[in-house]
């Protein structure tokens, strides 16, 4: 080790000096790899923010596992099961306690615009709501009124004014479904890419907003148990096979099904996956016309260097040292300029989008591959080049 830091000390550093000799080459090189981080960067955190947002609701369930029916697509569009699936589901030595849960979205009146949106209205027993969001229980008397609900503060939209005007104690009601609600508290969750707005009330405030629906046809099941959780699982799952109107799942495994959904099937996901290899190849187009025209530029030097008996591995270690100076340099700024972007897109969106200390190394790390890749691609001339040819 002290031999190889002894060696960077005494080395010459040829491709640093190369890459400054033109400053303006130098910061177009840095300008685009930083262009192609950016990207890779935003992608990056609009895809997590996807897969982040759609699971919301499913980490705020008090549960072991989950109930739905086997063609629910998303949170969004759930398909529905009878209750009683829950009172047989009692049966199965381990199940403790089961807990409906309705879900379905509307169009509502945004009380300052009058303009109708779409959001997300949940339905839960009061009895025992099962979710760790603190408001329900705080504001569980309240919610028992008629048309009681609790609004989303961090809803997307124009709904600044609504928290705003709770805060001041003033009541805020609107219309839905020709009934007026009250909104009777504030809670937390945040925004997807599935819905603007949440609402949240008792399964007889949500009953009477969907007068059409069946309160026997629940949107969730949720089971707790005691015991070994898998096993329980497995067993629910064997005792309703026959009936094929129900499945049973572990909450991770209910939270990777809608990741996957939107992931795989929805085209955001793929748009974002594509833009992330877009910014790939932008980030690798650029190194290679950089390296590549320094080693057009410079080849009567390194032809010198071959003729009085340097190594190819020698050269290319020059051109390898140029591609991780860019990609440092290129890194940084792009890195830095993500993180602002991260803020204005999470503002912007009510998206959880988050630098986090992971994708800093990830995407670091892509960089480095990027620009070796180019500088391996760049030197193919330079490898097969005959001095006596040059000169």
């Amino acid at each position: 080790m002290k031999k190889f830091v002894k060696f960077l000390k005494n080395r010459t550093p040829l491709g640093w000096l190369q890459l400054s000799h033109d400053p303006a080459r130098l910061l177009t090189a840095i300008s685009g790899i930083a262009f192609a981080d950016i990207l890779i960067f935003m992608q990056l955190g609009f895809l997590n923010s996807l897969y982040d947002s759609s699971v919301l609701f499913h980490q705020t369930l008090d549960t072991d596992l989950v109930m739905t029916n086997p063609q629910a697509l998303h949170l969004g569009e759930l398909a529905t099961f009878p209750d009683i699936r829950l009172y047989q589901a009692m049966d199965i030595t381990g199940v403790t306690s089961t807990q409906r849960v309705y879900v379905n979205s509307l169009r509502w009146k945004n009380p300052q615009t009058n303009d109708k949106n779409s959001i997300m209205v949940i339905g839960l027993d009061l009895n025992s709501p099962a979710t760790t969001i603190s408001e329900v229980y705080e504001n569980i008397d309240s919610l028992r009124l008629p048309d009681t609900f609790l609004f989303d503060r961090t809803s997307r939209g124009e709904y600044a004014h609504i928290v705003t005007d709770f805060e001041q104690g003033k009541i805020i009601r609107t219309e839905i479904e020709k009934r007026t609600i009250t909104v009777k508290g504030l809670f937390k969750m945040g925004a997807s890419f599935g819905a603007d707005a949440t609402l949240i009330g008792s399964d007889q405030n949500f009953l009477r907003l969907f007068p059409r629906r069946d309160a026997g046809s629940v949107s969730l099941g949720l089971i707790n148990v005691s015991g070994d959780v898998d096993q329980v699982k497995n067993n629910l799952n064997h005792y309703f096979r026959l009936l094929q109107d129900v499945e049973v799942m572990t909450k991770e495994e209910f939270m990777a099904k809608e990741k996957t959904y939107w992931g795989q099937n929805r085209p955001a996901g793929v748009v974002f996956i594509f833009g992330m290899v877009m910014g790939f190849v932008v980030g690798l187009v650029i190194v290679y016309q950089i390296l590549s025209t320094d080693v057009n530029d410079h080849l009567t030097e390194y032809a010198t260097f071959k003729a009085m008996g340097f190594s190819n591995s020698y050269l290319l270690m020059i051109v390898f040292e140029e591609a991780i100076i860019l990609a440092i340099a290129g890194f940084l700024p792009g890195m830095t300029i993500a993180v602002g972007l991260y803020a204005m897109a999470r503002r912007a969106t009510s998206l959880p989008i988050y630098m986090t200390l992971l994708r800093i190394m990830g995407v670091f790390l892509t960089t480095v591959v990027m620009c070796i890749v180019s500088g391996a691609i760049a030197t193919r001339k330079l490898q097969s080049a005959d001095p006596a040819d040059i000169f």
